[in-house]
């Protein structure tokens, strides 16, 4: 199944926050290797997102969340880790959990991402 526009823009955005807090900076190329993605469809993925002012990148080449892009990228792992702690409190494995939640964080909607939430918390 494709991923969709939104889908696609929100892995992007979440992949940028998560390598900056493992490398301190992050440029075209780490978001490349992290997804396993040729670097032209990684050039066209930030081309967007600067249009879309989620993302800045500076004269040489390192990638800044925008206000906008961090708030959206910290729900959006927010989402994934609640849904990662979910799996793996019915029983599922982390390796399953953890591909399992990128799927599921998409299309989940809020009313049970705080029921989720809540279970967990308990």
């Amino acid at each position: 199944m494709a991923l969709s526009k939104s889908e696609s823009r929100e892995d992007y955005i979440e992949s940028i926050l998560v390598l900056k807090r493992e490398r301190g900076a992050v440029r075209s190329i780490d978001i490349a290797n992290h997804f396993g993605y040729s670097r032209p469809s990684i050039s066209r993925a930030v081309g967007l997102l600067r249009k879309e002012e989620l993302i800045t990148v500076d004269d040489s080449g390192y990638i800044e969340l925008t206000p906008h892009g961090m708030e959206l990228a910290k729900k959006v792992y927010s989402r994934h880790r609640t849904l990662i702690k979910f799996l793996e409190k019915l029983g599922v494995s982390p390796e399953v959990a953890e591909n399992d939640a990128c799927r599921i964080e998409h299309i989940l909607s809020q009313e049970s991402m705080d029921r989720i939430k809540d279970f967990i918390d308990e």
